[in-house]
């Protein structure tokens, strides 16, 4: 209906935003779920052990937002191009996709490869966590080809409307995470290095079927029969880099900050790292659903506009934020009752678990307006709207998030950080709902580029 231009009422743009909202929210809660069996595996060897994962993963951030920022700069041209039934298109900007995705995921593992020896130290990491958070990084970094193609696919799959096939995905690959990381953490002893081998397996395997799917068995995206390069040509990455930059900044500002909020809260000791970790992942309990959201809002917004749509696409912005933000609270609500219980899953420690359930509590009356801010931006990004976006982000992570936990961490400790965290969270919550108010965000001709580019090089 959205591609044919039939007129929706507001029911059904309500009904096809959770239809394309619910394997989302599966695919990101098997990730979520992913993350409690890595941390709640690891937790049980130990605080140590769990301080070495923990004070690295911003910079694992850091590399998957590279990642996905590329992804996001040729299934936006998909999306847009599925919206207007130029489906040749679509398959040529997905092939010229995989090739320079693989090619820039090579450039970040050995950078990732590189940094792995001397990073944990860096970041203010004490002698006992230094190997173990060094050997993860190593192993995660060079399995970053590997998720970065099935990424992509994926990406490709969610941006022609098939929000099934990535859901089933992510959720096999939680449960080879199960069974690799029980053989290799506890079966044959390796600890937090099993824990990096599991997940590096299990994204081996399903990213293989990902890419099969979308090249060989995708009704919009498959290349069967037809002929086409793989190489990418030049106005195909000038399209892609327009929608990429701002994303690679966006991950520059906020996975930089993350980083910052490590080196933050590394004095803190070995208990404070491992509660900030665990009490992270915890959260995600809260969030993962409004990615999916995101996820969704994205294509219904890029397919919305890409059939020139803008009505509709805005009803769309507007009924998946209030989507994420009601069932955000809702969960929020049951994160505050339950956060001792939630941190009991992650940690046998008790004096881990008990600070991690007194930040919990503070970052609950956050959970609402993150939700907004969450799907918001993937409403921008499906409209190639990503600079502005990107610089709300800037003001919010590093004036707000860490001038005041600058401040209010060395006084009040790690529950001084989480108290920034959840103001900055509201304030960059209101700053997208100014955004969104209007329509300049949908002002991006993101098809009729793309549609030029195709035209340039069939000529």
């Amino acid at each position: 209906m959205v591609r044919n231009g039939e007129k929706m009422t507001l029911g059904q743009q309500a009904r096809l935003a959770v239809m394309l909202s619910l394997p989302a929210i599966l695919a990101q809660t098997s990730s979520m779920l992913m993350q409690y069996i890595d941390t709640g595996m690891v937790g049980r060897l130990g605080a140590n052990p769990s301080a070495s994962i923990g004070l690295i993963a911003t910079s694992t951030w850091i590399l998957g937002g590279f990642t996905a920022g590329a992804c996001s700069g040729f299934s936006v041209q998909v999306a847009h191009l599925c919206g207007a039934k130029d489906f040749t298109g679509a398959r040529k900007v997905l092939r010229e996709g995989l090739t320079c995705v693989l090619i820039l995921s090579f450039f970040l593992a050995a950078i990732g490869i590189a940094l792995s020896s001397p990073l944990p130290g860096w970041l203010g990491g004490s002698p006992e966590i230094t190997h173990d958070a060094s050997m993860y990084f190593l192993i995660y970094s060079a399995f970053i080809p590997v998720g970065a193609v099935g990424w992509a696919a994926s990406a490709m799959l969610q941006a022609s409307g098939n929000m099934k096939v990535p859901s089933i995905m992510y959720t096999a690959m939680c449960a080879l995470d199960v069974i690799f990381n029980y053989i290799f953490i506890f079966k044959f002893g390796m600890g937090v290095t099993g824990a990096a081998l599991g997940t590096g397996l299990s994204e081996l395997v399903t990213s293989a079927f990902a890419v099969w799917y979308v090249l060989a068995k995708s009704k919009e995206l498959n290349i069967k029969g037809e002929k086409g390069s793989f190489i990418p040509r030049r106005r195909t990455l000038n399209n892609a880099w327009g929608i990429t930059a701002p994303m690679w900044l966006q991950n520059f500002i906020m996975r930089g900050a993350y980083v910052m909020s490590t080196i933050i809260v590394a004095p803190l000791g070995a208990i404070a790292i491992a509660a900030n970790a665990f009490a992270i992942t915890a959260e995600s309990f809260c969030y993962m659903p409004s990615y999916g959201i995101e996820e969704a809002s994205t294509t219904l917004i890029g397919q919305s506009l890409g059939a020139g749509r803008r009505e509709v696409a805005k009803r769309f912005s507007r009924i998946t934020m209030t989507m994420g933000a009601l069932i955000q609270t809702i969960l929020g609500v049951l994160m505050f009752i339950f956060a001792r219980q939630l941190m009991g899953l992650l940690s046998v420690d008790p004096q881990v678990v008990d600070l991690g359930a007194k930040v919990l509590r503070i970052e609950a009356f956050a959970e609402t307006l993150y939700a907004i801010s969450i799907v918001g931006y993937g409403c921008c990004v499906g409209a190639g709207d990503t600079l502005m976006p990107s610089l709300m982000n800037f003001c919010s992570m590093w004036i707000v998030r860490i001038g005041l936990a600058a401040i209010l961490t060395p006084k009040m400790g790690l529950q001084g950080y989480w108290i920034a965290m959840c103001i900055e969270l509201n304030i960059r919550g209101l700053l997208f709902l100014w955004r969104l108010r209007g329509e300049k965000w949908m002002k991006h001709n993101v098809v009729g580029k793309v549609q030029a580019n195709i035209e340039y090089a069939e000529i």
